[in-house]
């Protein structure tokens, strides 16, 4: 059994992927219109058993817009003129989306700014202020 391995704790089989390939419309000349060099990699993430609950849902939130209804990642690779090429560039593209997933994002600290930024802050709401003070009609009193 072959596996996709995204780091050591997580490896995707090759069964679990659909992988499709089509003609490309990229560089190949007239060898664009004979040969199925474009490669279509599908991974329905939503019912994979080789993922763990939290990198699941994890990954769910951060690819919400490239998943089909049916949860379904489809990476597509026509980079290169050959199919073999493209399947290693797919499969790469698919490997480094959920490494991303795996490492857990830092939390942020809270910092206070620091006092020149507060000034250069103060300073620019107050030009602006002046500028805009400009821009007003003389009042005649």
């Amino acid at each position: 059994m072959r596996f996709l391995i995204v780091n050591s704790r997580l490896r995707i089989p090759f069964e679990e992927l659909q992988v499709r390939s089509a003609r490309s419309s990229g560089p190949g000349g007239q060898n664009v219109n004979k040969v199925n060099s474009k490669i279509t990699v599908r991974w329905t993430v939503r019912d994979s058993p080789s993922l763990p609950d939290e990198i699941r849902t994890r990954l769910l939130e951060q690819l919400g817009k490239r998943l089909t209804s049916k949860g379904e990642l489809l990476i597509t690779s026509q980079r290169f003129r050959d199919a073999s090429r493209n399947l290693a560039d797919g499969l790469e593209r698919l490997r480094k989306l959920l490494a991303q997933a795996v490492s857990p994002r830092k939390v942020r600290k809270s910092t206070r700014p620091t006092r020149a930024s507060a000034a250069r802050r103060l300073e620019a709401k107050r030009l602006k202020t002046l500028k805009k003070e400009s821009r007003r009609p003389e009042r005649w009193s």
